[in-house]
């Protein structure tokens, strides 16, 4: 049975499930950050997913891109399955912006994160679902 890790659970808030994959968006309202998270038991490695799943996830993964890209008028797309610290497999795909918080570095460690408002978090939630599940 498939348990979503605590810290992600923790970390970030469900937009929505499409293909046995968690679309979540981070709870830092400085990016527009996705994780895609697959719904199978113990999975770690990408390439471990059976072949169907493996190419669920990395078309999930170009379309949510495509979708973050357009809704943060992003100057580039981070898309990254790194594992190091949250063993359970997922992917991050994050909008970036030249002169963001962490520019050109890796988002993961710099400042604080910072909290949504409320109807600023359900705006680009609604906005995900309405536009992930046209597809």
């Amino acid at each position: 049975m498939f348990t979503l890790d605590p810290r992600l659970q923790a970390d970030s808030t469900e937009v929505c499930t499409l293909d046995n994959v968690q679309v979540r968006l981070m709870n830092d309202a400085r990016y527009w950050w996705l994780v895609l998270v697959p719904e199978v038991k113990d999975a770690v490695e990408w390439h471990h997913l059976e072949p169907d799943m493996q190419h669920r996830l990395f078309d999930l993964a170009a379309h949510s891109a495509g979708i973050v890209e357009e809704l943060a008028a992003a100057d580039k797309m981070n898309i990254a399955a790194l594992g190091n610290m949250v063993r359970q497999l997922h992917v991050h795909v994050i909008a970036r912006h030249e002169g963001d918080a962490a520019w050109p570095g890796p988002v993961w460690g710099v400042g604080e994160s910072l909290d949504y408002e409320v109807p600023i978090r359900a705006t680009r939630t609604q906005s995900l679902q309405a536009l992930l599940q046209v597809r």
